[in-house]
């Protein structure tokens, strides 16, 4: 690691060095005190913290927390803390984002911080409510901006109010939508709180029942956007351009291959959200829901520019935030999202963009050659020897015999593991 104030995420061989020599690499790059990196060696959730941030709890459970490298994104360099059980995809979105750098990253952008809160509102004259509702929005704005002064402070707050009549199997309803703008929090909390002041209100102008007030996980006004150019000659060549153009089809036309394509995509950004403390069932259910808004749809689209070679993007609503909840009150968190060095929730969605495209493309090009198969049974190979009981430097050995004779098993496991150690 250079000492120099530019810093750069491109490694090789980060995977060859010991867990100490990595530490050693992302505390210089992350600027991290030594208490941080005992955090991340060490169990980083006290059990008093642990039983304070939910109920009934006995313990911590724990995930491998592991470091993408080689992003490159908006110009700027990032080591990405992701964590994850499943192997081989650290190593993916590390390879991925060494092949975008040849073209200069990843481009991104987000847009502000707006979170939609749903009132249901029911029993009353839709369209008389639906324009009494609009006619009073700056008072039912100034009502729920009352309910938090730091975010207004902070330059958030509620900014609009739009009102839909739905039809349902209960009959007609009005679901008036709160804008809020979270500034760089995840911000269910505070749309929530908000739902529950204006509803009241709402309810005294135009009478009915309000039952429902909570914030929608559809952040259709939060979405998050990234590019990248991946270079022909350094992904494979032509035919690779092909099988990954191929692939994609195969996800737009036909629904059962575009699940797996969008989890694939989720598998980067809920790593990192779990990393940095963020809400990863909204993440999943925003993203699905946005992918199905007309009818179940790739989250990625790529296509050949002139020279041939392939660009990918995506496009997708992405909740986060620096602020609040688990990200500051879990001291992993805190020193994941240092090791980003990320400044708002907005810089923070841009991260996850370029990581969930980065981990698209790396399944989609070992789709169209390999086969995905390959580097993650290896992987997972040494799974299968722990399970039938390897320890220390057994788990390398049985894993590789098995991944040589592609018999990956429990039973060959076991089998290994009982010749070695009558040998």
């Amino acid at each position: 690691m250079n000492s120099s104030s530019i810093k750069s995420s491109r490694v090789s061989g980060f995977y060859k060095l010991s867990i100490d020599e990595r530490l050693k690499f992302v505390k210089e790059f992350a600027g991290l005190s030594d208490e941080e990196v005992e955090l991340i060696k060490n169990r980083g959730l006290p059990l008093d913290i642990a039983d304070r941030m939910i109920e009934n709890v006995i313990g911590t459970y724990e995930l491998p927390l592991g470091i993408a490298v080689n992003f490159r994104i908006n110009d700027k360099d990032y080591l990405i803390p992701m964590a994850i059980e499943e192997p081989s995809v650290v190593a993916a979105a590390s390879h991925a984002a060494k092949l975008a750098r040849v073209k200069g990253g990843f481009y991104a952008n987000a847009d502000s911080s707006l979170m939609i809160g749903q009132i249901q509102l029911t029993n009353v004259n839709p369209y008389e409510a639906k324009l009494e509702i609009l006619k009073n929005k700056e008072k039912l704005l100034e009502i729920a901006n009352a309910q938090d002064k730091t975010l207004l402070k902070f330059g958030g707050g509620a900014r609009d109010i739009k009102v839909r009549i739905i039809d349902t199997i209960k009959g007609k309803m009005v679901i008036v939508h709160l804008l809020v703008d979270c500034v760089d929090a995840m911000g269910a909390n505070v749309v929530n709180t908000m739902c529950e002041a204006v509803a009241p209100y709402i309810e005294s102008l135009v009478g009915g029942k309000v039952y429902l007030r909570i914030i929608s996980n559809l952040a259709k006004y939060r979405l998050a956007r990234a590019k990248a150019v991946f270079d022909k000659d350094a992904i494979g060549g032509e035919e690779v351009v092909e099988g990954v153009l191929y692939a994609y089809a195969f996800a737009l036309a036909d629904i059962y291959r575009a699940a797996t394509h969008n989890k694939g995509i989720m598998n980067g950004i809920i790593a990192l959200a779990i990393a940095t403390g963020n809400d990863t069932r909204a993440l999943e259910a925003g993203a699905h829901a946005y992918a199905a808004l007309n009818g179940y749809k790739p989250l990625t689209h790529y296509e050949k520019n002139r020279n041939g070679d392939l660009v990918g993007y995506i496009e997708l609503p992405i909740a986060v935030g620096t602020v609040g909840g688990a990200t500051r009150v879990h001291p992993v968190a805190r020193t994941c999202l240092k090791i980003l060095g990320v400044k708002t929730a907005r810089e923070l969605a841009e991260v996850m963009a370029s990581l969930g495209l980065a981990q698209n493309f790396a399944a989609l090009r070992a789709l169209a050659t390999e086969g995905i198969q390959r580097g993650h049974m290896e992987l997972h190979a040494r799974n299968i020897a722990i399970m039938a009981g390897a320890e220390g430097e057994l788990i390398d050995i049985v894993a590789e015999r098995m991944v040589k004779e592609r018999k990956i098993s429990m039973d060959r496991a076991k089998e290994i593991l009982e010749e070695l150690k009558k040998s």
